[in-house]
């Protein structure tokens, strides 16, 4: 078991330090020439913005891949121990999938009008995509704020 948490720990720290490396990269670096005006002013672009950028993909991939395992292993394990909350827990993995169905059918994918910017990847899955995800951070922050409140009611009433 203390190997398994010296393992977090460096893990941690190792993607802590590549994050600090790189946000520093980021924003001692100096900027980009890419000559393009917006409002008047010249867009300043820093050096290494595709290496943040690909470096957050490579965090959330991993965030989603090490999720998806431990939901798997709990699953299983639950299972064994006890049906009826595995089948709970089945339940509240089945709603969060069905949550990012209907924020995808809520999404649009018209062109997002961007200032400054003329590509394509404004537009079709990746517009409807982006939509998705605020909508689905919309219901998820609701969903916190109710139950924080819920549970700060049920606290109360569970001390009288």
């Amino acid at each position: 078991m203390k190997n398994n948490s010296l393992i977090s720990k460096v893990t941690l720290w190792v993607l802590l330090a590549i994050g600090i490396i790189i946000s520093a990269m980021v924003f001692l670096g100096g900027n980009e020439a890419v000559g393009l005006e917006v409002a008047g002013d010249e867009l300043a672009v820093p050096k290494f913005t595709n290496l943040f950028l690909n470096w957050n993909y490579i965090l959330l991939c991993l965030a989603i891949l090490v999720t998806l395992i431990f939901v798997v292993i709990g699953f299983c394990r639950q299972w064994k121990a006890d049906k009826k909350k595995a089948m709970f827990s089945l339940c509240v993995l089945i709603a969060f999938v069905l949550l990012f169905v209907i924020c995808w059918f809520l999404g649009s994918p018209e062109k997002i009008q961007i200032i400054g910017y003329e590509g394509t990847d404004n537009q079709g899955f990746w517009a409807q995509l982006s939509d998705m995800m605020m909508y689905a951070s919309y219901a998820l922050v609701c969903g916190v704020i109710i139950a924080i409140i819920y549970g700060a009611i049920r606290s109360l009433t569970l001390k009288k």
